[in-house]
């Protein structure tokens, strides 16, 4: 029998929108990869992924063809979702007005980040590693919700459970890289050793966000790595040596009167 699933919600989004950022509980993959694995480009069972993914749309209100999900790719592009284009598309964020549809990321560490205008007319979802986060993927996003009409001032967005900062070490070639894209970034990064940083991706996102001028900006402050019981990790992975690895999917929907 499966378990219920276990879905997050802020209380920001939660009067306004349906929402949930979901963990790994409550789908019907095994092993490695139990149990709500909605990760599209792993190696579970296609038709577990299936069921996963359905399950979710069931708990969104939204038919299962109308759950759209980028396979993410680290990158900044966002799409425009409708009912035409609602299939997986290679991008890493998705806005919507149509509130039959929700939008989703999948991650397993990185940053999902959920948008919504304070009217729940407009809602967005992004999913933002440190390459995204630092290249600009929540301002496109947040670009992409104001050209359908959304005011800057009016947008809430909550930025989901990603790898905490006292946890997330990277090296020095990485933080160059952020800092080439945004100089601002590096009261993010903590020296801890020679060549090897921690770096806070979760307020680092909140901070891009507040930048862009988003009217309310929140973090679940969820660590996703520290969490095996709730939460897929790529970091965990590797420290272990390897092995399957799933994907939680977080998703949004328009208001539905």
């Amino acid at each position: 029998m499966t378990a219920e699933p276990c879905v997050i919600r802020h209380s920001l989004l939660s009067n306004i929108v349906r929402h949930g950022f979901f963990t790994r509980l409550g789908g019907v993959s095994e092993g490695g990869y139990a149990s709500l694995n909605c990760g599209l480009k792993t190696e579970d069972n296609p038709a577990h992924i299936q069921k996963n993914r359905h399950i979710v749309a069931d708990i969104m209100g939204v038919d299962p063809q109308n759950l759209w999900g980028g396979m993410q790719i680290h990158s900044t592009k966002i799409e425009y979702v409708t009912k035409e284009n609602c299939a997986a598309d290679e991008v890493d964020g998705g806005v919507t007005n149509d509130p039959d549809i929700a939008v989703s990321v999948v991650t397993a560490d990185c940053g999902p980040i959920l948008l919504s205008t304070f009217d729940g007319k407009i809602v967005g979802a992004a999913h933002a590693g440190w390459r995204g986060a630092a290249g600009g993927i929540l301002e496109e996003v947040v670009t992409q919700m104001e050209n359908l009409g959304a005011k800057i001032h009016e947008i809430i967005a909550v930025v989901g459970p990603c790898i905490d900062g006292s946890r997330y070490e990277v090296k020095e070639d990485m933080r160059q890289q952020v800092l080439e894209y945004d100089p601002e970034g590096s009261s993010f990064f903590k020296l801890i050793r020679d060549d090897q940083y921690l770096f806070d991706l979760g307020h680092y996102c909140i901070d891009r966000l507040k930048r862009r001028r988003v009217g309310i900006v929140a973090g679940l402050g969820r660590d996703t790595l520290t969490d095996p019981k709730h939460f897929f990790s790529h970091r965990r992975r590797t420290l272990a040596g390897g092995g399957p690895l799933g994907h939680q999917i977080s998703a949004i929907a328009c208001y539905k009167g």
